[in-house]
């Protein structure tokens, strides 16, 4: 059985090799359709608790930063993220609306969690999520609850946020999945053009790096990798104590 597998494996490899040679693009090939080309990541905080966690696909990205500062932060942004990934929100209706209740749905996952664990009475998480609709005038929709932000970075153009903060100063969430109060998360939608950028950080890049200070590194004309190693280089300096997550897109159609 052994011997079978590994041979069928390298089977896939070979054909896998021979159809990712470079070459001319056949005639009558389907060109490359509208997505979002995404670099990102989390410098891990020096609390030593893991509270950040991020998925992206090829029209969806969404980041959840779990709130509390113990073991349990990271499974509330699991949880939350999990929700959202089962949704398949880019695929459920194009109103912003449609938003809602994923948000929805990821808070009642990390709400019962916290319900039925008697250890859990303080699960929470933020969640920042955008989805590319591929229409005739293509749109990016958002949906926003907690202290994270969503940024529009326009070609050419002057960067600025999407949502609001849900928190001031550094204090507790107003808005969260999963605390008992009603949920109400910020939905909204924007038109793109090729070369356009969305940016998602958490709590924890805007605490290090400020509002002001992102927006001049979303400003620079540099590649999304070469401002994203900016920002690294910067929140090394400053260590944070929380995990600190960026992730930068960008609209593409070729």
């Amino acid at each position: 059985m052994t011997v079978f597998v590994i041979t069928f494996l390298l089977g896939c490899l070979s054909v896998m090799t021979v159809r990712g040679r470079k070459g001319n693009w056949p005639a009558g090939m389907p060109v490359a359709r509208p997505r979002l080309v995404a670099v990102g990541g989390t410098y891990e905080g020096t609390d030593g608790w893991p509270c950040d966690a991020y998925v992206v696909q090829e029209r969806m990205i969404a980041a959840a930063r779990g709130a509390g500062g113990t073991q349990l932060a990271h499974m509330a942004a699991a949880l939350a993220l999990g929700a959202v990934v089962a949704e398949r929100p880019q695929h459920a209706g194009t109103r912003e609306e449609d938003l809602v209740e994923c948000a929805q749905a990821a808070h009642r996952a990390v709400r019962t969690t916290a319900l039925r664990n008697a250890a859990m009475p303080d699960l929470a998480s933020t969640l920042d999520l955008v989805v590319l609709d591929r229409a005739e005038i293509p749109r990016l929709r958002f949906a926003h609850v907690g202290n994270g932000e969503i940024w529009h970075c326009p070609k050419g153009g002057e960067p600025h946020r999407l949502t609001t903060p849900h928190a001031f100063d550094g204090g507790p969430l107003l808005r969260g999945l999963g605390l008992p109060t009603a949920l109400n998360p910020e939905v909204g939608s924007v038109a793109l053009h090729p070369g356009d950028r969305v940016a998602i950080v958490t709590g924890g890049a805007i605490g290090a790096l400020g509002v002001a200070r992102m927006k001049e590194l979303f400003t620079g004309g540099s590649s999304p990798v070469a401002c994203l190693d900016r920002m690294y280089d910067e929140m090394a300096a400053e260590e944070p104590k929380e995990d600190a997550t960026v992730i930068i897109a960008e609209f593409v159609t070729a």
